[in-house]
């Protein structure tokens, strides 16, 4: 079944899969302060969806199932393994001829390791591609999710970690924890989630723009996943 077919009949067509309006990527940091709160509707309106009949968790493959048993194989087989074939065959090679460097990045896998037993259970539809840059803004102001096509099963932070990996300065996290106490919603382990999939997104971020020789977003990045703990120290 067609990918966005499958997330309209999984969703009850609440989501919007051709949304008009503006490109979320060129609004200001200002604009961006007087519209957060419609932009994590949107992400807690997508993980309100029912998923009971999926099992399991990661991102859907091409029969739109969840393949692993558990978020800690997902992550593991995404982060740290070797795929047989395929984009990330062989990607260690790339420690010692790219910006990749093998410390950093197993230190960084094993903090998102660490925080995953927080994580476990939290099963919810998430886009996992909330860049700016797959986002609409319509004209009545709702945020819509414009590309489909890395949705999965996990915790609903991913949204949230996406968010902040993108453009870290807009304080995403510090946004949502004042909006979760104001919307009166209880998100257990806060801080250890958002580690998880802050940690885990950012260093197979990280790779992606290592392996094409994006210097610029590897610094970004880096910098981004070294001050992820000092925030959060400080909700």
């Amino acid at each position: 079944m067609n990918r966005d077919i499958f997330i309209r009949n999984l969703t009850k067509e609440k989501i919007e899969m051709s949304p008009k309006g503006r490109k979320a990527g060129e609004l200001s940091p200002e604009e961006f302060e007087k519209c957060y709160e419609n932009f994590f509707d949107m992400i807690f309106e997508i993980a309100a969806t029912d998923v009971s009949a999926v099992e399991g968790y990661g991102e859907f493959d091409e029969n739109n199932k969840a393949p692993y048993k558990t978020l800690e194989e997902f992550i593991r087989a995404d982060m740290v393994e070797e795929p047989e074939d395929g984009y990330w065959k062989n990607w260690k090679e790339m420690f010692g001829t790219t910006f990749l460097e093998e410390d950093y990045y197993n230190e960084i896998a094993n903090k998102a390791l660490k925080y995953v037993p927080f994580c476990e259970g939290q099963r919810y539809l998430v886009n996992n591609n909330t860049f700016f840059c797959n986002m609409i803004v319509g004209d009545n102001g709702k945020t819509y999710c414009a590309d489909w096509g890395r949705a999965g099963i996990m915790d609903f932070m991913m949204d949230f970690a996406i968010l902040d990996l993108n453009k870290p300065y807009l304080l995403v996290p510090e946004k949502l924890f004042e909006y979760a106490k104001k919307k009166n919603i209880k998100i257990d382990n806060f801080k250890e989630r958002f580690l998880c999939m802050a940690y885990y997104k950012g260093i197979v971020t990280l790779r992606w723009h290592a392996s094409i020789d994006d210097l610029e977003s590897c610094e970004s990045i880096v910098k981004s996943l070294n001050a992820l703990e000092g925030r959060m120290a400080n909700l």
